[in-house]
């Protein structure tokens, strides 16, 4: 049979299996021939899924480049594979950048730990990257930071980023994408332990479209999370900020504000020099304010379109007002869209959303131990059993693909790969974001 003669998809295949029959494996490390993977690049041009193994238990300098030639394909990335021994990880310590992916596009980044950059510890100029499995920490400028031109796809998980940020403008993490060079990216967060921010805010994200799943944020210098548009002043020539509308969908996280010196949790819309006219759902979330000082939720700011909010747990376990919503700074595009429901907030809780139904109030939700971050509920917590099995949309302001029901929860800890935990439902969904099924508190995996 002639080639011309195969389907497509056999096609397809036959191409895909002749491009791993032809993939090769590359060794780096103080006794291979290859001592740091700056000089396997310049020595090497990668091809599609070829992998790169990196020796563990080793200090490697900073400065690190994966060069345009370097990258994979689609379905097919190269792989650079930090290796353990003796537990520990290949450690990238030091330079400006420490390491930069340079328009390498479809890598895999895995195993590594990485730290000191001056400017960034990981930089992406890349589309179609996955980070998984990063120590980053002790960065003072931008702990991992993808950039606002010629940037794409980009999927964090599995990974602990920790004291990195500095002053107002250099975040823990800080994502963008290029919505003409590369339309239609996502930004995939999921199973990340983030904390101990020393500048910032823990996650500043400007991408096309973001999903935030089942991470544990807690401690930023400012916001813990902040959800807006691209800066208008740095895109691509042909951009305007009607091009698209960037939506957020932000589903079984948990978010810990400590900070008593910022009091705001959450920015939604924009900060001034660039806002998303987008639409953002949080679903499934415990949201903690720890400082004892009073902290707003959802500080809704610059052209928005439509927020929503379902099953969501907002308190402040050592005191303090909560107040839910700030709309003063708010430019709604569309006029004000929210919408919600089943969501637990203080008694004393103030700015609430009219338009939220079903809302539970108290004075204490019932979680096992606040002060241990034990937040699953206990028997008898007025959550059990109490979210809202069908959340509906804001008419006609739906998030497109949005998450439900949640899969999984989040950990205070870095979590294995593949070990992320399972939110297993016993009867109707819990508020927040762990499930008490049964008599097992999966939130830390001991029955009780």
């Amino acid at each position: 049979m002639s080639p011309s003669s195969l389907r497509p998809g056999l096609l397809l295949a036959a191409a895909l299996a002749a491009s791993a029959a032809q993939a090769a494996t590359w060794q780096v490390g103080p006794t291979r021939s290859y001592t740091t993977l700056n000089a396997l690049f310049a020595a090497v041009d990668l091809g599609a899924g070829d992998v790169v193994e990196v020796d563990g238990n080793v200090t490697y300098a900073g400065g690190v480049v994966v060069p345009e030639e370097d990258g994979g394909s689609a379905g097919n990335p190269v792989v650079i594979r930090g290796l353990r021994v003796n537990g520990q990880r290949p450690h990238l310590a030091g330079g400006t950048n420490t390491i930069e992916l340079r328009q390498s596009d479809h890598v895999v980044l895995e195993g590594f730990e990485i730290t000191g950059g001056s400017s960034r510890c990981v930089f992406v100029v890349a589309h179609d990257i996955t980070l998984r499995d990063l120590l980053v920490h002790d960065c003072s400028a931008q702990g991992i930071l993808s950039a606002d031109n010629d940037s794409g796809s980009l999927t964090l998980e599995y990974s602990e980023i920790h004291s990195s940020g500095g002053g107002t403008t250099r975040h823990a993490l800080y994502i963008q994408s290029d919505e003409i060079a590369h339309p239609g990216s996502v930004f995939r967060m999921q199973y990340n332990y983030v904390h101990g921010g020393t500048g910032g805010n823990l996650l500043k994200s400007r991408h096309e479209r973001s999903e935030v799943y089942y991470n544990w944020f807690e401690g930023a210098a400012y916001h813990e999370l902040e959800l807006i548009g691209p800066d208008a002043d740095t895109q691509q020539p042909g951009w305007d900020e009607d091009l698209v509308r960037e939506d957020q969908d932000v589903v079984g996280n948990v978010i810990v504000h400590s900070n008593p010196a910022f009091g705001s949790v959450i920015r939604v819309g924009g900060d001034g020099s660039g806002q998303s006219k987008g639409r953002v759902r949080f679903l499934n979330n415990t949201i903690l304010v720890t400082s004892g000082s009073d902290a707003t939720v959802l500080r809704i700011f610059d052209g928005i379109q439509a927020v929503e909010a379902h099953n969501n747990v907002l308190w402040a376990p050592n005191g303090g007002t909560l107040r839910v919503e700030r709309t003063v700074e708010a430019a709604w595009t569309d006029g004000r869209r929210v919408g919600g429901s089943n969501n637990w907030i203080p008694d004393d809780a103030s700015f609430v959303p009219a338009e939220w139904t079903g809302t539970l109030t108290g004075t204490d939700p019932g979680l096992v131990d606040a002060s241990g971050f034990d937040l699953s509920p206990q028997a008898g917590s007025v959550l059990v059993d109490a979210a809202d099995p069908a959340p509906q949309p804001i008419p006609g302001y739906a998030v497109p693909g949005a998450l439900f029901p949640p899969a999984f929860q989040p950990q205070r800890a870095a979590v294995a790969v593949g070990a992320a935990m399972p939110r297993l439902a016993s009867g109707v969904l819990d508020i927040g974001a762990f499930e008490r099924a049964g008599d097992v508190i999966f939130s830390n995996g001991f029955e009780q």
